[in-house]
């Protein structure tokens, strides 16, 4: 499929209506029938389709279904382990949608792989419980498609119970979508990009929130990790921790939605770590080239350099580290070089911990 012949390629359902216009370079893009959302072929904004009034319902989000069935314990799509450590870490260099000449985007892969061994050596979270979604996979069921990686979110989260701990972690591409139904402060979704993004789409957040936080019981505890462009609230939790501007401190934001719509979990706790503002660019360029993306360096080293963190403490040196690399660590084994070698910090601000449930940051202790 040419993905760069200056077409847009359709996703979603409703209305179809023709031809529109791309609202950050105003190409004119071919909306195919049915489409919701479409994805500029020319500078990859993604603009919705159809009418601007606002749908106002409590549950927005549509259930979706599986088109083979859901693998169960033992089965042979994903890990047959259900150990109370679970993670599911997707990684994703989008070298099929790239221009002919442009870099090649390594980081994401390596991301993976420093999150895995970080996991697996230093909190013991099982290797048969560590599941990995790439576009470099030989085996297409480990492909970061949209399909795969809506499965894998319902394998991560399918059964848990008090004391599971489990990661979502994603590095790739993120982008904003004009809201629809009224639940956002900002009047933008924010979505991530699966590899087959141009054809399928990409996984709303609250589609993100209807997956992995909302199944989460009383004792059950997620913490996610986005390495992404517009990735601030991609969780649609609640609450979002982010720094003053006047008191240079760290203060609690309320997002819950204006809609009065519930977006927290059934009990449990959800935790997310992401390095990069809503309100950085309204469209999404392919990044930088580089070994490892800033937002998994970040937190990486600073867990490593902190062994008994606190939430607190954690991102405040997560910021030094995402500023100017204020905090020396040296990193052994595998993890090593790649971290050693992070090329491109441009674009990321600060920090942030988007969370279910506000509390003291200063002093909860930072425990995968």
């Amino acid at each position: 499929m040419d993905h760069f012949g200056g077409r847009a390629l359709g996703f979603g359902g409703g209305g179809g209506c023709g031809a529109v216009r791309c609202r950050h370079c105003s190409a004119s893009l071919p909306a195919m029938p049915g489409a919701r959302v479409i994805q500029c072929a020319q500078c990859y904004g993604v603009t919705r389709v159809g009418g601007r009034g606002r749908r106002r319902h409590p549950n927005p989000v549509e259930p979706w279904r599986p088109a083979v069935p859901m693998p169960v314990a033992g089965g042979g799509f994903f890990p047959g382990s259900r150990g109370k450590k679970r993670a599911v870490l997707i990684g994703i260099t989008y070298a099929g949608m790239r221009r002919r000449g442009s870099q090649l985007m390594r980081g994401p892969v390596n991301d993976v792989k420093c999150m895995r061994y970080l996991l697996c050596e230093r909190f013991g979270f099982p290797n048969d419980c560590v599941l990995i979604l790439t576009d470099e996979e030989k085996d297409p069921c480990r492909l970061a498609t949209k399909e795969n990686i809506r499965m894998a979110m319902n394998w991560l989260v399918q059964g848990c119970s008090s004391g599971d701990s489990l990661v979502f972690h994603f590095s790739g591409i993120g982008v904003q979508v004009p809201d629809d139904d009224g639940d956002e402060v900002d009047g933008y979704d924010e979505a991530i990009c699966p590899m087959d993004s141009f054809s399928q789409g990409p996984i709303l957040d609250d589609e993100i929130n209807e997956a992995i936080v909302r199944p989460l019981v009383h004792g059950a505890k997620l913490h996610a990790v986005v390495d992404a462009e517009h990735s601030s609230t991609v969780l649609d939790l609640p609450f979002l921790c982010c720094l003053s501007s006047r008191s240079g401190g760290w203060q609690w934001e309320d997002h819950r939605p204006p809609t009065g719509a519930y977006k927290g979990s059934s009990g449990g706790q959800a935790m997310l770590f992401s390095g990069c503002s809503d309100g950085n660019n309204k469209h999404s360029l392919l990044p930088e080239a580089s070994t490892v993306g800033a937002m998994t360096h970040s937190f990486i080293k600073a867990v490593e350099c902190e062994p008994r963190a606190t939430y607190g403490s954690l991102l405040t040196t997560m910021r030094s580290i995402m500023r100017d690399g204020g905090v020396t660590c040296n990193l052994q084994g595998p993890i090593g070089a790649p971290i050693r070698k992070v090329a491109n910090f441009s674009g990321i601000q600060e920090p942030n911990l988007s969370c279910s449930e506000m509390f003291d940051i200063y002093r909860k202790p930072f425990v995968l």
